[in-house]
């Protein structure tokens, strides 16, 4: 963690940004991660609801039930820590940290380590750990198993190798925490092992058109800014650049887009009429809802068709978007197959997001299989020409994205958008579908 960052939790919290919706759904679904895992314990003791020092007092109660335990909080000196969920093992206890990953990631060790140490500075014998994280195997059919969703790896050998130098860590982080407001310079760590919520703000004093932007470009970005070169236009002729980081160059330097005709051209010459030009939304869980999903499965709830029957001709609008609540797939597959056609080409924007998706809706719907198969052969990628940088202006700093070509070609941008996402499209969507929700939804219907 950022040492700027690690101080502002503790000094200016007001600072801190609050997270969008998609975010706040996100961390919502790992806490609804962590209930559906308390229930393989049904003796457990829930103490998850307890303030800090009423956490404190009953976790000690809580230890002489010799029962699992969910959130039992200790301090050790000016550390304190909560574990998902303690387990004894006769006069020893487990320490099991639920994650709604698919995988065990560096940080959930740094974690438990943590745990460990403060449980052990309060005299409890703990005996293994583990990441109890989500099995991406796991289909559902029926009703949820808990059992096969969940699974458990064993992490103690490295949590103990972590456990080295764990006193010295600390102290640094105390010591950061009861310092001064520390001088950072911006690097690897406003990205890593997360997207750090304040990286705007420190980020701000780069000019607009900086080299933080170069494509695929960071190792070269972080040499540049450390030698005080911050523009793009400053880099050194030189300088190595793979051949879009000089087209990039060239076109701030110019201050006009970058043009290679005979891509353009090419691309253009494999579209056949009538065009489809085709976007999807979608939802997905960590805990799949639907029988056939995987966690994690994308659920298409939404698309946008314009249909331009020939050259010149006027687009006609065609959409679809979910009035139930429950699984939509099957009138999304059946309502995109009545209005897509048997010729013409479909583009897309990122080929393998809507290809993904309609593998899947064929899998699952067999009769749908021969026309998805069939549909796959009309996809063209109108992303192709942005990414080889067929066309490029500067504005895209260095993204082919549609949010970054869109306001670039057209001056136009998805932030005048009340939903302006599909983050928070498909969050918005799910709530006003699937959850308690409060608001008004024939906005959000119409905000889709």
């Amino acid at each position: 963690m950022c040492s700027k960052y690690l101080w502002a939790l503790f000094h200016a919290k007001e600072k801190i940004p609050e997270p969008d919706e998609a975010a706040q759904f996100m961390f919502d679904e790992g806490t609804r991660v962590g209930e559906l895992a308390t229930e393989l314990y049904p003796k457990g003791i829930d103490l998850s609801k307890e303030d800090f020092k009423s956490n404190l007092i009953k976790s000690k109660e809580a230890i002489k039930e010799k029962l699992p335990i969910f959130e039992a909080g200790f301090n050790k000196e000016e550390c304190y820590s909560r574990a998902d969920i303690l387990v004894p093992v006769g006069d020893e206890w487990d320490i099991i940290e639920v994650k709604s990953g698919t995988k065990v990631k560096g940080i959930n060790i740094h974690d438990v380590s943590f745990q460990k140490y403060v449980y052990e500075g309060q005299g409890l014998k703990i005996r293994n750990c583990y990441i109890m994280h989500i099995n991406k195997e796991y289909v559902r059919n029926g009703d949820l198993d808990i059992n096969e969703l969940f699974t458990k790896t064993e992490i103690t050998s490295e949590v103990e190798e972590l456990m080295e130098g764990i006193e010295e860590r600390i102290e640094y982080m105390l010591k950061i925490m009861h310092s001064k407001k520390p001088n950072v310079v911006i690097g690897k760590q406003c990205d890593n092992p997360y997207g750090c919520p304040v990286k705007e703000d420190c980020w701000s004093f780069l000019p607009k058109h900086n080299v933080f932007h170069l494509t695929r470009g960071k190792p070269k970005a972080i040499e540049l800014f450390e030698k005080g070169i911050y523009q793009l236009k400053d880099i050194p002729e030189d300088f190595k650049l793979t051949e879009k980081q000089q087209i990039q160059r060239e076109c701030h330097l110019k201050n006009k887009p970058h043009l290679h005709k005979d891509k353009i051209k090419s691309f253009l010459n494999q579209l056949i009429y009538p065009l489809y030009y085709l976007d999807f939304e979608t939802f997905n869980n960590a805990i799949p809802k639907f029988d056939g999903l995987k966690p994690y499965s994308q659920v298409p709830f939404q698309f946008s068709l314009h249909v331009v029957e020939k050259e010149g001709a006027e687009a006609k609008h065609f959409e679809f978007l979910y009035e139930g609540n429950g699984d939509p797939r099957k009138e999304f597959i059946e309502s995109l197959k009545s209005v897509l056609g048997d010729t013409g080409s479909v583009v897309v924007y990122n080929q393998a997001f809507e290809i993904s998706r309609l593998k899947e809706l064929g899998s699952f719907f067999p009769e749908f299989t021969d026309w998805v198969n069939q549909t796959l052969t009309r996809i063209v990628d109108l992303l192709i020409p942005f990414r080889e940088f067929a066309y490029y202006y500067s504005d895209q700093k260095g993204s082919a994205s549609i949010k970054a070509v869109l306001p670039a070609l057209t001056g136009k941008s998805y932030s005048e958008m009340d939903i302006g996402s599909g983050s928070i499209a498909s969050t918005e969507f799910y709530k006003m579908t699937y959850g308690d929700f409060k608001g008004d939804k024939e906005k959000v219907r119409d905000d889709l």
